[in-house]
């Protein structure tokens, strides 16, 4: 080799090895949402019912966060703020609502996902359960917000049955054949697990996002009759359930009688705990677990629906309040993140975040700039417990059912405002977070200016949206 070249050659092989080394050094990214989980649900929080050792060593090989919150207390607007990175004062989706025959309102086209940046960076992506932001062809179709594959449930008001007619893969609908709502052939919950553990395949040599909104544990409550149910069909005192079943008059809406509901229900916790721990053994076989972030947390609090019984359960850990609700138990959710060498295994964080915390985290893990929409602060110094762990200097969520209620956490304090759509009907109650954390003490007769204080964080994190009204009647 001529040696007046040689530097020009070094130049060109730094610049195809150095990119070369940054792939490589590219994370793999795994997501798991539960579905109507609880925070006291599963062992790690508490649960002494129900079986979940998966999570439990999920747990003791990684961070158990305190002080994690959902998007919102319903399925759609929460999934939104996960996926946009905004709080439902800024969110697009911000309630669920319908479009016939199926689907929820989409995603607009303008709106920027996790997924699409990640996509961008060089990530395959892929999501595998529910998704609830978009119907196959609109604006909000997964395969439009960044996902190259998807598998499952678009729409969550199919989802209300575990044998479903169809589901979908990509923009193909796949019928299931033996499913016609008067036959019980084939569990969707399995079917999407073998997709998830096909896709970890598929991608084992290159980046992946892997996002896994699963149905579990949601109502109804409905499995098979297998070692998950087994394990549980004697274990408790039952009350059968009446509710919408099967056969020539069953409609997609609704949700089928169950003889044992506490038993199925546990069994369905179990059987989520399963696939947890398949996805798990399906990344060390292929030897991708030191790369590989795995994140498992849910898209709101425990629910009453279908016969369950998250009082019998104690499903929200002691906290006030179910799905629906702004107290904690409707929106404090587990979080359990795993990654070895970089997260400090049987670790906890009580720091204060929430869903939109995940995109800036998940972008300042890849390199990728922080957008300028997120309403979220990375929480990655608190993840590898190095560098400063900024603050929100506040939370703020909203809910647009049952008259409106709105919620805001402030350090130790926290407001929440019912029937906020009438400006005349509304109430307001603050509590203590540190010494009342089950919010059964509301204390706004004596501290009137800290109410305020936090009034005026709801007013400043609202913004109202024409898709999703709130506060049109004040």
């Amino acid at each position: 080799m001529n040696l007046n070249t040689f530097p020009l050659f070094v130049l060109l092989l730094g610049n195809m090895i150095l990119p070369a080394m940054a792939q490589l050094q590219q994370p793999n990214i795994v997501f798991i949402l539960a579905d109507d989980l609880g925070i006291g649900d599963i062992e790690p929080y508490g649960q002494e019912k129900i079986k979940t050792p998966n999570l439990d060593k999920l747990a003791s090989r990684g961070m158990r966060f305190e002080n994690f919150y959902a998007g919102t207390s319903v399925c759609a607007p929460s999934r939104s703020a996960l996926m946009t990175g905004q709080h439902t004062g800024h969110t697009y989706i911000r309630g669920n609502k319908e479009i016939q025959p199926e689907g929820q309102e989409p995603l607009a086209d303008s709106i920027t996902t996790i997924a699409m940046l990640l996509k961008e960076a060089g990530y395959t992506t892929g999501t595998f359960g529910k998704w609830g932001l978009g119907m196959v062809g609109t604006t909000g179709d997964p395969i439009r917000k960044g996902f190259d594959e998807f598998f499952g449930y678009n729409c969550q008001r199919q989802s209300h049955r575990y044998y479903p007619t169809h589901l979908w893969h990509n923009a193909e609908k796949v019928v299931l054949e033996g499913n016609d709502l008067q036959q019980k052939t084939q569990y969707a919950p399995e079917l999407i697990q073998q997709k998830t553990l096909t896709f970890i395949e598929k991608n084992q040599h290159k980046p992946f996002f892997l996002f896994v909104p699963t149905v579990l544990p949601h109502a109804e409550l409905a499995g098979p009759e297998d070692e998950f149910y087994l394990q549980y069909s004697n274990s408790f005192p039952e009350t059968p359930h009446k509710g919408n079943d099967y056969g020539p008059n069953a409609t997609i809406p609704g949700y089928a009688s169950v003889e044992k509901p506490r038993a199925t229900f546990a069994a369905m916790v179990s059987r989520l705990d399963h696939y947890v721990g398949e996805i798990i053994a399906k990344l060390e076989a292929l030897g991708l677990s030191d790369n590989t972030l795995v994140i498992f947390t849910s898209d709101n609090g425990a629910h009453r629906e279908g016969g369950a019984d998250p009082q019998f359960f104690n499903s929200s850990a002691g906290l006030k309040g179910y799905k629906r609700d702004l107290y904690e138990g409707g929106i404090k959710v587990p979080m359990l993140a795993v990654w070895p060498a970089k997260i400090a295994p049987a670790s906890t964080a009580s720091h204060v975040a929430a869903f939109w915390d995940v995109l800036p985290t998940l972008t300042e893990i890849t390199g990728i700039p922080k957008p300028g929409f997120s309403d979220g602060i990375s929480i990655l110094p608190t993840l590898i417990e190095k560098g400063v762990q900024h603050e929100h200097r506040y939370l703020y969520w909203e809910f647009h059912e049952d008259g409106g209620r709105q919620a805001v956490r402030a350090g130790d304090w926290k407001l929440v405002r019912l029937k906020v759509k009438d400006g005349t009907q509304t109430v307001e109650e603050l509590y203590n977070l540190k010494d009342d954390p089950t919010e059964r003490h509301n204390v706004i007769h004596k501290h009137h200016k800290i109410a305020k204080k936090l009034g005026n964080h709801i007013d400043e994190a609202h913004q109202e949206s024409a898709t999703f009204p709130l506060l049109g009647r004040h």
